[in-house]
């Protein structure tokens, strides 16, 4: 069985292009195991067999933490089970949906005056914020559409997301 394993490592360190130690330890880890990681300063994906996959990425993650990570969030998933049925309904349903989050995103950017991905940090945050409380990240495959809008990586998004949302379960006072 082919799985995808996705895991971000924290503290994070800016969007620079110096990748921490804890991701670049666990990176080599799954390169020395014969992977390919997909990796960046927020978040480390990588696709191959189950049992090499697992075994590997539970050994980066311990490297991971011996190199100063203090949180891990992990999601594994088997590669065939996301595929949909060939099925013009669904595809129109998902074109639609498609076009909804472009309208989302394209109206975000008339308000904060220009492009997504030419925004300085803060605003980018401010304008994930905008598109949470829009509903834009109830459509399917919303993060990889507008981490590109963006310029991100869909990590920076989730983990954009993640504090938003536990800004807002936070009790006020």
């Amino acid at each position: 069985m082919q799985v995808r394993v996705e895991f971000t490592t924290e503290p994070f360190h800016g969007e620079d292009d110096q990748l921490p130690a804890h991701v670049t330890a666990a990176a080599d880890v799954l390169r020395y195991a014969g992977l390919s990681p997909d990796l960046g300063p927020l978040g480390t994906s990588v696709v191959g067999d189950a049992e090499v996959v697992v075994d590997a990425v539970a050994r980066a993650l311990k490297e991971a933490l011996a190199h100063g990570a203090t949180r891990v969030t992990l999601t594994l998933g088997d590669v065939g089970a996301a595929a949909l049925p060939a099925s013009a309904d669904i595809v129109a349903t998902a074109t639609d949906l498609t076009d909804g989050l472009s309208r989302l995103i394209a109206d975000v950017e008339r308000e904060l005056g220009g492009a997504l991905a030419g925004l300085p940090r803060a605003e980018k945050q401010h304008a994930v914020r905008l598109l949470e409380e829009r509903g834009a990240f109830e459509m399917r495959r919303s993060a990889e559409t507008v981490a590109e809008a963006l310029g991100l990586t869909r990590f920076t998004v989730y983990n954009y997301l993640n504090r938003i949302r536990d800004q807002a379960a936070e009790p006020a006072g």
